[in-house]
């Protein structure tokens, strides 16, 4: 029986993602810290038809993303990755931030989907080939500035990794996109009102829902989409 991974999935964003793929796909949640709000989703995913694991991972540990994906290959095989778990904890301007807290967001945003891809090729090899989706940000095009930086720049390094590995893994018929959502209303802000803060910036006058990001998810993993490869999808409101 076959899977697709979602990280961070037990949360905003991520749950969305899980909800909206538990038509088509069985899954496995990753989740680093809040288990109950992980198998709170799972629980749903389960509601709509499709079997869903649980199972705990730091993406930006290399120790733990080797044994996440041992256990993904015990349970069964691998035909989609969602590399959606991210972080952004350092707020504000690039000088006012301690590096140590610019270097754990980018490990999180930029080396947790690096090592996810490493340990999950060989499964997804051995599939025969299937779907990555990395979630980038419109972060990495606007650049974020007085905001944070250092997380567009990572998010600039997941659309160009989305792309080389596009061309890398295209023989072994793995398939490698992103998308790229502008600002939704998730628990990812700092603060809770800034998608209504910033409305009025967006062309289409409002921040996105996680569900409307999910549908571009899905598409860009199912055989639909099977001519498309290093492809970044913006789902942005106009941004």
């Amino acid at each position: 029986m076959a899977y697709t991974v979602v990280t961070g999935g037990g949360r905003g964003l991520g749950a969305a993602i899980a909800l909206r793929l538990a038509t088509d796909r069985n899954l496995i949640i990753g989740y680093r810290q809040d288990e109950k709000s992980a198998q709170a989703v799972a629980d749903k995913v389960r509601e709509l038809g499709a079997i869903c694991h649980v199972l705990q991972i730091d993406c930006a540990n290399e120790e733990s993303v080797a044994r996440f994906f041992a256990r993904v290959k015990d349970i069964g095989e691998l035909e989609g990755l969602v590399n959606n778990a991210g972080s952004a904890t350092a707020i504000g301007n690039l000088a006012d931030n301690e590096l140590t807290d610019i270097a754990a967001d980018l490990n999180v945003n930029l080396l947790g989907p690096i090592a996810c891809i490493k340990y999950a090729l060989p499964l997804l090899q051995s599939h025969g080939g299937g779907a990555i989706v990395n979630i980038s940000s419109v972060a990495a095009e606007s650049g974020s500035p007085f905001t944070y930086v250092h997380y567009a720049a990572a998010k600039a390094g997941v659309e160009a990794l989305t792309v080389g590995l596009s061309k890398e893994l295209a023989k072994d018929g793995i398939r490698v996109n992103a998308v790229s959502p502008g600002t939704l209303w998730t628990e990812f802000h700092e603060d809770p009102q800034r998608p209504a803060q910033i409305a009025e910036t967006i062309p289409m006058g409002r921040a996105g829902k996680p569900k409307e990001v999910a549908g571009g998810v899905a598409w860009l993993l199912s055989s639909e989409a099977a001519y498309t490869t290093g492809s970044v999808l913006k789902v942005s409101g106009g941004l």
